[in-house]
C-alpha cells in the first residue's frame, strides 16, 4: 500500500476514529509514524507506524 493509498482509504474513516494496527495477536494504538528514505536505486521510502509502547 502506498501513502496514496493510504491517504484516500483514511479519508473514507470517521476523523474521530482511532488507528489500531495489529501486534502480537492483539491491537496497538497507532502513536507515531516514521519515514525511512529510500535505502538504494529503485527502493521506495517506506513510512513505519510506531505502536504505543504505553500500553
Amino acid at each position: 500500500m502506498t501513502v496514496a493509498q493510504l491517504m484516500e482509504a483514511l479519508a473514507r474513516m470517521p476523523a474521530e476514529a482511532v488507528v489500531l494496527m495489529e501486534a502480537d495477536g492483539g491491537l496497538s494504538l497507532v502513536s507515531a509514524l516514521d519515514l525511512v528514505d529510500a535505502q538504494g536505486p529503485g527502493a521506495p521510502a517506506e513510512v513505519i507506524l510506531l505502536p504505543n509502547m504505553d500500553e
